[in-house]
């Protein structure tokens, strides 16, 4: 490459077009080409061939898969600027025995906590359903009855930093909260101020909403079964922000299907972006939004104005934010 030779750099997977618009990409320009891809690459094949010329890759979440069958096949990648203190979807190890340098970014802001409210009361109050009938100018001026938060139970399946936040959450609407995991303890919960559940079944039995906070591994792929679900109450609703693959996704919408629950809030699926065809779509007991839980004006400018920042280090030599395994 020339001393005038600019480096090429490419955004994956920028659904909304902010890559460049939520940062000053001023410390770089004069190094540095950028190309913006707001589609993702569907096949492994697709992401090489993308790929190939770009030795600086941006990836938007765990959206685009960088396992070591993609890595092997990409000789000109050197650096991958990640969004967030951690991916999933990069083997960090094998990128680091290979001398790619992976950095992630730092977050801002309580946009996910927002988000999993945001569903729990679009989905206990049906406001999606609701607002549709005013805009359609509907018969019936009122046709759902909201599930009444003061004195019900919220099951949290995972204790951590943000089921813990979303406790807190809760009890200002004056509820109960119950919490389990594989690893919880009962010292934990009470940590957390949450109850202790001693099992997955007793939660699933008592709760009047189920929210999801886990990490997806291996381990807790399909977490929550078809027999998990169907102890709920008829009354209750499921809420997931975590990871569509937690959930058995054929079970919950054959149970939604058959209505032996009230409904769901969703923003995470097992494809994403969600196929055209997904039976969810067409379910009138769900309310869908399109993995947002972490998206907000905020969050966007720690994003990639940390980015920047990411590839100024790469290219001085002085990489920042590095992850490894």
């Amino acid at each position: 490459m020339s001393s005038t030779e600019k480096l090429r750099v490419a955004i994956l997977d920028d659904y909304q077009d902010v890559g460049l618009s939520s940062a000053d990409w001023s410390p770089v320009q004069d190094r540095v080409s950028v190309d913006v891809y707001t589609d993702t690459a569907t096949s492994e094949d697709d992401v090489v061939a993308r790929l190939q010329p770009y030795p600086i890759v941006c990836a938007m979440r765990e959206r685009t898969k960088f396992p070591a069958e993609v890595i092997d096949r990409l000789p000109n990648l050197k650096f991958i600027a990640t969004t967030g203190p951690r991916n999933a979807a990069i083997d960090v190890a094998y990128a680091n025995a290979k001398g790619i340098v992976v950095s992630g970014t730092s977050g801002k802001g309580n946009s996910t906590l927002e988000h999993i409210w945001a569903l729990i009361l679009a989905t206990a109050r049906y406001l999606v359903h609701e607002d549709a009938n005013v805009k359609r100018n509907a018969q019936k001026w009122q046709t759902y009855i909201p599930l009444g938060l003061a004195g019900r139970t919220l099951g949290l399946v995972g204790v951590g930093k943000l089921g813990s936040m979303t406790a807190k959450i809760a009890k200002a609407f004056d509820m109960r909260v119950v919490g389990w995991s594989p690893n919880l303890t009962r010292e934990r919960a009470a940590e957390a101020g949450v109850e202790f559940a001693q099992s997955k079944e007793v939660l699933f039995r008592q709760s009047d909403i189920v929210s999801v906070h886990m990490v997806l591994s291996d381990r807790t792929h399909h977490l929550i079964k078809e027999s998990d679900l169907l102890l709920m109450k008829p009354t209750a609703f499921f809420i997931n922000t975590s990871r569509g693959p937690l959930v058995d996704e054929r079970a919950l919408v054959k149970i939604l299907q058959q209505h032996k629950i009230s409904g769901a809030g969703l923003d995470v699926y097992e494809i994403e972006p969600l196929p055209s065809d997904h039976p969810l779509r067409s379910l009138d007991n769900v309310t869908l939004t399109p993995h947002t839980g972490y998206v907000s004006d905020s969050m966007y400018e720690a994003f990639w104005g940390d980015t920047v920042d990411n590839i100024v280090g790469f290219l001085e030599g002085k990489p920042k934010r590095v992850l490894t395994a």
